[in-house]
C-alpha cells in the first residue's frame, strides 16, 4: 500500500527545465520535478532513460547542460551540507567487497561530519547504535561489511544515512542482487522510515513494487513521461510509451 506523507509543501530537490547529454546525444531533455519533504517518490523507465544520471544531476555530481538543479535550496553543484543526503549507490555492493571494516564501523561514518574536532563521541556512537536497530541490524554491529548479503548491506547504508541525520533518502536501483523476501522487507523499511517522516528519491526496476509502495511515480525515459500517483500511472499508458520509444520515431512520441 502506498504510504500518503506529502505533508509539506517545502521542497528539497528541484529540477526545472534540464537537458544533459555525455556526448551530442541528449540523455535527458527538458526535465521538471520537485520532490518535498516528506514525500516517497519512485523513478521507472527503461534501461538507458537517464534515470540514474538524473540522480548524478540531483546530487551535483554533473552539470546540466541547460536549466538549474536545487538541493535543499541550494544550487546542486555547490551544496555543501553532504550529510543531509544519504546516497545508496546501485553498486554499493560490489563497492564494499574490498572494505576490511566493520558494520558499526560504516554506519559511524555517518557522524564524521558532526564530530567536533575530529573525535568520535559517545554520542556519536549512540545514534550509530540507534540506526542499526531502526534498520534491524544491530546484531550485525561487529561482523565485518564484507560478510554481509546484499540487503543487510543495503540496510548499513541506510544506517549510516540515518545516523548522519539525513534529511533526504536518494537510492538508484537498491534491490538488484537482493533475494525477494530480503526485496519485501527492504521496501517495509523504506515505508517506515518514510512514515517517520523522511523523504525517499527512489530509481527502481521492480515497477510494481513501485506502485505499491511509493505515494508519487515519476516515468521517464529521456524526457518526463508520467509525474503523478500511483493508481493513476497503473491505469495510464505512460509506461508503454516510454518504453515504446526505443522503437519509435521521435515525432510519434506524444509526452504527457
Amino acid at each position: 500500500m502506498a504510504h500518503d506523507s506529502k505533508q509539506y509543501r517545502e521542497e528539497l530537490v528541484a529540477v526545472r527545465g534540464v537537458s544533459f547529454g555525455y556526448t551530442a546525444s541528449p540523455v535527458l531533455t527538458d526535465i521538471s520535478l520537485t520532490v518535498d519533504r516528506g514525500e516517497y517518490v519512485g523513478i521507472v523507465g527503461p534501461n538507458g532513460s537517464g534515470k540514474s544520471t538524473l540522480l548524478r544531476l540531483l546530487l551535483g555530481l554533473h552539470e546540466p547542460d541547460s536549466g538549474s538543479v536545487d538541493l535543499l535550496g541550494q544550487p546542486a553543484r555547490a551544496f555543501a551540507e553532504r550529510e543531509k543526503v544519504g546516497y545508496v549507490a546501485q553498486d554499493v555492493t560490489e563497492n564494499t567487497k574490498r572494505m576490511p571494516i566493520t558494520v558499526a564501523e560504516v554506519v559511524l561514518m555517518g557522524r564524521f561530519p558532526h564530530a567536533g574536532f575530529g573525535r568520535v563521541t559517545s554520542d556519536d556512537r549512540e545514534r550509530a547504535h540507534e540506526a542499526l536497530e531502526t534498520v534491524g541490524i544491530h546484531h550485525l554491529a561487529d561482523r565485518k561489511i564484507t560478510q554481509l548479503s546484499g540487503g543487510q548491506r543495503q540496510r548499513a547504508y541506510i544506517a549510516r544515512a540515518l545516523a548522519g541525520e539525513a534529511e533526504l533518502l536518494v537510492l538508484d536501483e537498491p534491490t538488484v542482487g537482493v533475494d525477494a523476501e530480503s526485496v519485501d522487507a527492504f521496501f517495509d523499511l523504506l515505508g517506515d522510515l518514510n512514515d517517520d517522516g523522511m523523504t525517499v528519491l527512489l530509481v527502481e526496476h521492480d515497477i510494481g513494487a513501485v506502485i505499491e509502495h511509493t505515494s508519487r511515480v515519476v516515468c521517464l525515459n529521456r524526457e518526463l513521461y508520467f509525474d503523478g500517483d500511483p493508481v493513476t500511472f497503473a491505469e495510464s499508458d505512460a509506461l508503454d510509451r516510454a518504453f515504446g520509444t526505443n522503437v519509435r520515431r521521435d515525432d510519434e512520441v506524444v509526452v504527457s
